[in-house]
C-alpha cells in the first residue's frame, strides 16, 4: 500500500525526523492537534479498545458514535478510515507484530466499504515519544510501512515520537495519551476515559499472557467479544504482588518515567485476576467468547 502525503507517493523513510524534514506541514499539523482539548469522553456509546485491540464500524452503528483508547506510551493510535463510506477502525499497537497488524486494520475498513464508492483511505497516527530505548521511533518507522500493501493510504496527522514529546521534571513522556475518533463524522482528538470496559481485567490479562492482535467488535449485531483467550497456570507472577512500585514499573513497562499513576495498580489487578482464574478455559462456556 503505498503511502501518500499530499497527495504525493512518498519514498522509504528512514527515521522520523527525516519524515518531519521533509514534510513541514506534519509538524505543524501535530502541533495543531496535540493542542486541541482534551475531551473526556461518556461512556455512552463508547467503544473502548484497549492494547493489542482494535475495533471497526460505520456511521450507520447506532450503538457506538466514539471509538477510543488511551494510556500509550510508546504504543502508537492508529487510526484507519475510508472518507467514501465513512468505514473507520482504531487500533492501539504496541509493536508485538506491527507487520501482520497493519493489514488487519486495512481490511477492516475495506470490508466495511464498497469497493466501487468513491473515497480515499485515510491514516492518522498518535502516540510515543523520545523514550530513551527508542521503542517509540522504532514502531514508529514499523507503522509507516504502508509501501508494503496494495492500498493506496494518505497520511493526515501524524503526532508521533518527537512531535508528541514534552519534558516534565526533567523526564520526556508523552503529550497525548489517548484519542478518540467520531464515527459520525471521522474526527480524531486528545482523550481520556474514565470508563476502560468492558471485561477490562479480562482483556488485560488476555494482553498481559502474549495475546495477539485481536479484532473485538461485531459492527453487524453491535457486540462487543472477547476470546476465548488461553493461558496456562502461573504461580510465579504472584511474585510482582510483594514488589514496590518503582520495581514493577522498571520492568513491566516500556516507559517507567512516562506511566500514567495507575499503573501499577492496573498491573496488580491484572495480575491478581489472572491467579484467580489459573485455567483461562473456565472462563468461556463451551470454547465460545464472551459477547
Amino acid at each position: 500500500m503505498p503511502l501518500f502525503i499530499q497527495n504525493r507517493r512518498i519514498d522509504r523513510i528512514s527515521s522520523t525526523e527525516e519524515l518531519f524534514d521533509k514534510y513541514p506541514h506534519l509538524k505543524e499539523n501535530a502541533r495543531t492537534f496535540r493542542s486541541k482539548p482534551l475531551v473526556d469522553v461518556d461512556p455512552k456509546c463508547l467503544l473502548y479498545v484497549q492494547q493489542r485491540e482494535f475495533a471497526a464500524t460505520t456511521p450507520a452503528d447506532n450503538c457506538v458514535s466514539v471509538i477510543g483508547s488511551d494510556d500509550a506510551t510508546t504504543c502508537h493510535l492508529v487510526v484507519v478510515r475510508h472518507t467514501g463510506s465513512g468505514a473507520v477502525c482504531l487500533a492501539h499497537c504496541d509493536g508485538s507484530s506491527t507487520w501482520s497488524e497493519v493489514p488487519l486494520l486495512i481490511k477492516a475498513v475495506t470490508s466495511l466499504s464498497n469497493v466501487s464508492e468513491e473515497g480515499r483511505l485515510e491514516l492518522h497516527l498518535v502516540g510515543g515519544f523520545n523514550d530513551e530505548s527508542k521503542t517509540s521511533h522504532k514502531l514508529s518507522l514499523n507503522i509507516l510501512e504502508f509501501q508494503k500493501h496494495k492500498e493506496d493510504i494518505h497520511l493526515e496527522t501524524c503526532c508521533i515520537t518527537e512531535m508528541n514529546d514534552i519534558i516534565v521534571g526533567g523526564n520526556n513522556r508523552p503529550i497525548v495519551y489517548g484519542i478518540g475518533v467520531n464515527v459520525k463524522t471521522g474526527d480524531v482528538f486528545p482523550a481520556s476515559f474514565p470508563y476502560k470496559g468492558p471485561a477490562e481485567e479480562l482483556r488485560s490479562a488476555r494482553t498481559f499472557t502474549g495475546g495477539q492482535m485481536a479484532d473485538i467488535y461485531d459492527s453487524s449485531q453491535g457486540h462487543v467479544r472477547i476470546g476465548p483467550c488461553k493461558w496456562s497456570p502461573n504461580l510465579d507472577i504472584a511474585f510482582w504482588l510483594s514488589q514496590d512500585d518503582d520495581t514493577i514499573l522498571k520492568y513491566l513497562s516500556t516507559s517507567p518515567m512516562a506511566e500514567p499513576p495507575y499503573f501499577v495498580q492496573h498491573m496488580k489487578s491484572t495480575i491478581r485476576f489472572i491467579l484467580e482464574h489459573p485455567n483461562s478455559d473456565s472462563l468461556f462456556s463451551a470454547g465460545q467468547g464472551l459477547i
